[in-house]
């Protein structure tokens, strides 16, 4: 399966480094967990599971403080009051930000997609057209589709980077194009990583981390079974 490119940017971003526990301190560039949910934001199924390769950081890193009114409740079916919740919090955030997003995604067969989505629609009960409705469901279909809404800048939500009111631009790299700009010259040692949250447990997702590293403007993710990710 060929991966898919993503050049996205924004004018600020927060990736928040999670052992910071009142101030949110962001990591110096995107995490692969938000660069997968920019990926979901374009198009994302049941059938797929998208994985992040490399992060290539093309806009020079630079840092703005800021002070921002956050609510102190997660939200829920009874009503909150502003005034009482509100708390003042200070960021350390990104500003300017360019990233270029490498990804593919897996694609899971029906049968093991679990209980959590029948790809069979309920209005389907002759068992000839059940199995042409199957056979339809393939890897290039939401290749194809991915690439044909990518294109044309189509996104189910908006992307975002770590934080949703910064959210961001995003455009489809093609390959051949000998006109994208270079990764910025430099390297640094990042420390651990938020890699990505597994979701084997339902009801206790477990984060998961890896020792990143920045080498000239360019950070390999290792896979997800890799021994370099650590939960």
């Amino acid at each position: 399966m060929r991966g898919f490119c993503l050049d996205v940017r924004g004018p600020y971003a927060c990736f928040t480094r999670p052992e910071m526990k009142v101030e949110r301190v962001s990591y110096d560039v995107i995490t692969p967990s938000a660069a997968r949910s920019v990926f979901d934001a374009v198009l994302w199924k049941p059938a797929m599971r998208w994985r992040i390769t490399k992060i290539e950081v093309l806009a020079p890193i630079r840092w703005a403080s800021v002070r921002r009114n956050e609510v102190g409740k997660v939200a829920s079916e009874r009503v909150i009051f502003i005034e009482d919740e509100r708390q003042q919090r200070a960021s350390l955030i990104l500003r300017d930000v360019r990233y270029r997003l490498h990804a593919y995604f897996d694609y899971i067969l029906p049968e093991k997609r679990g209980n959590v989505f029948n790809p069979v629609p309920e209005w389907l009960h002759d068992q000839e057209e059940v199995q042409e409705f199957k056979a339809d469901e393939s890897e290039a279909k939401y290749a194809a589709m991915f690439e044909r809404r990518a294109k044309k800048g189509q996104c189910f939500t908006q992307p975002y980077l770590g934080c949703r009111e910064f959210a961001s631009d995003f455009r489809l790299v093609v390959q051949s194009n000998d006109n994208e700009p270079e990764p910025i010259n430099e390297s640094r040692d990042l420390g651990w990583m938020l890699y990505d949250l597994d979701y084997s447990n339902g009801d206790a997702p477990q984060p998961m981390f890896f020792r990143a590293r920045m080498d000239k403007g360019v950070v390999t993710v290792p896979d997800l079974n890799s021994e370099e990710v650590r939960r």
